[in-house]
């Protein structure tokens, strides 16, 4: 059985494609047409668009190991349930591509995210750069079309001015591409300059967030995406470095890991279609505390999921 991702295109020699472990457990996907799972995760190697410290070709790795410590939980507090009673996961490996030459890692994992939404699943990225969410909603908005977006992040990446594979350009061209319902797109916990006027999305900058609170913070949320489809992103450095100092830019003076927690349980009821959590670099982590946010991140994504499932249910 292989251990890694669907490629379309030429990758040799995937020095960083190894598998290793999945997350969570979860049993490995290779057939993702023969599989049950309604959720497919799939890792990025990649960190060739970076602007500050490299690392984060190793976030999928550190995500993955840092989820052994959430295994043990069975039904994770505070739900009232054990996930996989309501939710089927699997792990597809890493999406491989052919090291120094981008446009293979794009190819593939716009290739692999097509794949995992014809078999009519929903993918659970972790990054890699930011980057890798811009080939990953190229393929959401192919299957879904212009999609809201729920954007967790110290920047923007809305900047116009950085080269073709650049982390704080991808939301730029998301929205010249058309891939994003910007009347219904957010962004949370932003403290880094941008350009206010005509900027694309709404946003929620770190200042606010600190005086509002989660429950503040979920009326906005509500309020702008509505019944749309919904991705979420979540770049590790929209929390402070405090809580994830594993990552290539930090900022000073950004969420904790309570409020984004509770954020993200919040987010039950919208119509999330997908999410990715990126920027975790391990090099730079202390204890695993920054694989183990993203790791934990992720895992209250899917708990949302399944209650949203048990809802529909009913």
């Amino acid at each position: 059985m292989s251990d890694t991702a669907t490629t379309t295109g030429n990758a040799d020699l995937p020095i960083y494609g190894s598998l290793g472990m999945t997350f969570m457990e979860f049993p490995v996907v290779s057939d993702l047409n023969a599989s049950d799972a309604e959720v497919i995760v799939a890792g990025v190697p990649f960190d060739l668009a970076t602007s500050g410290r490299s690392g984060a070709r190793f976030g999928p790795l550190g995500v993955r190991q840092a989820s052994t410590q959430l295994i043990w939980e069975g039904a994770r507090w505070p739900w009232q349930f054990a996930l996989d009673d309501h939710l089927k996961v699997a792990d597809s490996g890493n999406v491989l591509f052919k090291h120094g030459e981008p446009q293979t890692m794009v190819d593939n994992l716009e290739g692999h995210i097509s794949a995992i939404l014809a078999a009519g699943k929903s993918s659970l990225t972790f990054g890699g750069d930011h980057f890798i969410t811009l080939p990953v909603l190229r393929a959401y908005a192919k299957k879904h079309g212009p999609l809201a977006l729920i954007h967790f992040d110290a920047h923007t990446d809305t900047y116009s001015g950085g080269t073709q594979y650049d982390h704080g350009t991808l939301f730029h061209h998301a929205v010249e591409e058309g891939l994003l319902d910007t009347e219904h797109s957010i962004q949370i916990g932003i403290r880094t300059v941008y350009d206010v006027e005509g900027h694309p999305f709404e946003v929620l900058d770190a200042a606010w967030v600190g005086d509002h609170g989660p429950q503040g913070i979920l009326e906005r949320i509500h309020a702008r995406v509505g019944d749309k489809k919904t991705y979420v992103s979540f770049d590790i450095d929209g929390l402070d470095p405090a809580f994830a100092p594993g990552t290539g830019t930090p900022v000073s003076g950004g969420m904790n890991m309570d409020c984004a927690l509770k954020v993200i349980r919040g987010l039950q009821g919208l119509n999330l279609v997908g999410m990715d959590v990126v920027e975790v670099a391990p090099a730079y982590d202390h204890a695993e505390i920054t694989s183990l946010a993203g790791a934990t991140l992720a895992l209250e994504y899917l708990y949302v999921l399944a209650a949203n499932k048990m809802a529909a249910n009913k």
